[in-house]
C-alpha cells in the first residue's frame, strides 16, 4: 500500500496535477483579492464623496434660511424612499428629527471633515440590530449638529459575495484537478507504460516490436512514428549486418584458405624456385584482392560516417563523366566492349571530385563485368543530363540487367547475384555507390535498359561558377 502510494506520488499526473492546482489557486487568490480590495475601495470612496455632497446641499440650506430651513431639509431626505441616514440634534444631544434611533453620544462631537464608520440602530428596523455606516457630523450655532451617513451594509454583502465566489471557484478548481489527474492518468500515462512495455520487449531482443500509434497525430503519435523508423532501420542494419557476415565469411575466408593451401602446398614438395615463385605471384594476387575490398569497406564507412576528407567544391559532373569514361577505354577495347559518351554540356554540382568519380568508375567497372551476353555486342552507354533540379548521370549496358526483385538487396554490402562467384569482385562497387548518393543528399535508381541494367545517380543542380578542385 505505502509502494504504491509512493509510486502514485511520484508521478508525472500527480505532479502535473500538484502544479495546476497550485498555480491557478494563487492566481485566483490574487485575482480576487485584488477585484474585492479595488471593489471596496472603489464603493467608499463613492459613498464619501455622497457624504459630502450631502454635507454641502444642508450647509446650503442652512445659510440660505436659518434652521427651520435645514430642519424641513433633514425631515424631507430623511422620508424619502431608501433614504441616507440624517439626523438633527440639539446641543444636548436630543434627536430634533431624523431616522436615526440611536447612535453613540459621543459621534456628534466629532466634527471630522472627512466620514467614519459608526454603529447604529435605525428607527424602521430593529433596534437590538446595530448597523454600520460611514457618517459626517456638521455643527451649526446654537450646538445644533447634523449627522449625515451612508449604510454600508451592501459594501460589506458585497464583498461576503466575493467570499462565498472564492470558494466556489476553489471547488471548481479541484474538481477541475481532479479530472486533469484522471485525464493525464488514463491517456498519457497509459501511452507512456506502452511504450515502457514496448521497449522492454525491444531491449530483450525483439526488434520487430513496434511502439503502438493511435491514428490522433499527437505528440506520442508523432514519437512513436519516428522511434519505429528508427527501429525499421536498426532491423534492417541487424539483418544487412548478418548478411554481410556469412559473405564475409565466404569472400575472405574463401581466398585466405586458397592462400594458405598454395603456400603450404609450394613448401611440401621438393624445393623448385618457379614454384614458388608462382605461389608467391598468386598470394600478392590474392591479397591484393583482399585489400582493394578492405579499401572498399573503408571508404563506405568513412563517407557513411561523414569523416570523409575529401573536398567539396561546385564540379561538373559531365567533365568527370568524360574523363572516367576514358580512363576505362583502354581495358573495354580489350574485352571487346565499346564506351558510348554523351555528356557535352556543363553540368555543376556540389560535390567531391573524388567520390563521383570512383562512383562512376564502380559502375563502369561493374558494367564491365557483367554487362556482357554471348553473342551480342556489348555496350556500354555513360550520359549526363539535366532533369528539373536534379543533373543526372546515367551508366547503361545492354547485358542480363538485374531483376526487379533484386534491385533494393543488390545495393547491400557484399551482396552478389552470382551464385557461383566465380568473377573478380567483392560485391560492395554498388553498395560505395549508394553511399556517395547519400553523402552527396541524391539518390540512386536501378532500372531497366532494355535490355541491361541502367544505373541513374540523381545529383542536386547548383548554379555557379565550376570549380577546378574537389
Amino acid at each position: 500500500m505505502v509502494s504504491a502510494l509512493g509510486r502514485f506520488l511520484r508521478t508525472t499526473a500527480f505532479r502535473l496535477t500538484l502544479v495546476y492546482l497550485v498555480v491557478f489557486s494563487i492566481v485566483t487568490v490574487f485575482l480576487i483579492g485584488y477585484v474585492t480590495r479595488t471593489t471596496n475601495e472603489l464603493l467608499t470612496r463613492q459613498l464619501r464623496e455622497a457624504i459630502d455632497q450631502e454635507v454641502a446641499e444642508l450647509d446650503e440650506q442652512y445659510q440660505a434660511g436659518g434652521l427651520r430651513r435645514l430642519l424641513t431639509a433633514i425631515d424631507q431626505k430623511s422620508r424619502a424612499p431608501g433614504a441616507g441616514l440624517y439626523l438633527l440634534a440639539d446641543f444636548s444631544g436630543n434627536p430634533v428629527v431624523g431616522n436615526i434611533a440611536d447612535i453613540p453620544p459621543a459621534i456628534l462631537d466629532d466634527a471630522a471633515e472627512t466620514a467614519h464608520p459608526i454603529r447604529y440602530a435605525r428607527f424602521d428596523g430593529d433596534r437590538k440590530q446595530n448597523h454600520v455606516a460611514l457618517v459626517r457630523v456638521l455643527q451649526f450655532d446654537g450646538g445644533f449638529r447634523a449627522l449625515v451617513g451612508r449604510d454600508i451594509g451592501e459594501r460589506d454583502r458585497f464583498r461576503d459575495l466575493f467570499g462565498r465566489s472564492f470558494r466556489v471557484v476553489m471547488g471548481v478548481m479541484v474538481v477541475l484537478a481532479l479530472v486533469t489527474w484522471w485525464f493525464v492518468s488514463r491517456r498519457v500515462l497509459r501511452r507512456i507504460d506502452q511504450v515502457t512495455a514496448t521497449s522492454a520487449r525491444i531491449v530483450a531482443g525483439d526488434l520487430t516490436d513496434r511502439l503502438p500509434v493511435t491514428g490522433s497525430g499527437d505528440e506520442f503519435d508523432r514519437l512513436a512514428l519516428a522511434v519505429n523508423d528508427m527501429l525499421g532501420r536498426i532491423d534492417d542494419l541487424m539483418k544487412g549486418l548478418k548478411e554481410v557476415s556469412d559473405n564475409i565469411a565466404h569472400d575472405l575466408k574463401t581466398p585466405l584458405t586458397r592462400m594458405r593451401n598454395r603456400v603450404d602446398e609450394a613448401l611440401g614438395g621438393e624445393p623448385d624456385p618457379a614454384r614458388y615463385r608462382s605461389a608467391l605471384e598468386a598470394t600478392i594476387e590474392e591479397s591484393d584482392a583482399l585489400i582493394r575490398t578492405f579499401n572498399a569497406l573503408l571508404m563506405i564507412a568513412r563517407v557513411e560516417s561523414g569523416g570523409q576528407p575529401a573536398e567539396t567544391a561546385t564540379v561538373d559532373l559531365a567533365g568527370i563523366a568524360r574523363e572516367v569514361a576514358e580512363f576505362y577505354e583502354p581495358v573495354a577495347e580489350e574485352d571487346g566492349v565499346r564506351i558510348e559518351v554523351d555528356a557535352d554540356l556543363a553540368a555543376p554540382v556540389l560535390g567531391s571530385r573524388e567520390l563521383i568519380a570512383q562512383a562512376l568508375g564502380n559502375l563502369i567497372d561493374n558494367a564491365l563485368k557483367y554487362g556482357r551476353v554471348e553473342g551480342r555486342a556489348a555496350v556500354i552507354r555513360v550520359a549526363v543530363a539535366r532533369d528539373g533540379a536534379s543533373v543526372v548521370a546515367t551508366v547503361a549496358d545492354n547485358g542480363t540487367g538485374v531483376a526487379e526483385g533484386e534491385r533494393e538487396r543488390v545495393l547491400s554490402r557484399f551482396v552478389r547475384l552470382e551464385a557461383s562467384r566465380s568473377k573478380p569482385g567483392s560485391g560492395l562497387g554498388l553498395s560505395l555507390v549508394a553511399a556517395v548518393m547519400r553523402h552527396h543528399r541524391g539518390s540512386m535508381v536501378l532500372g531497366d535498359a532494355g535490355p541491361g541494367l541502367k544505373v541513374d545517380l540523381h545529383f542536386p543542380a547548383v548554379e555557379g561558377p565550376i570549380s577546378n578542385k574537389g
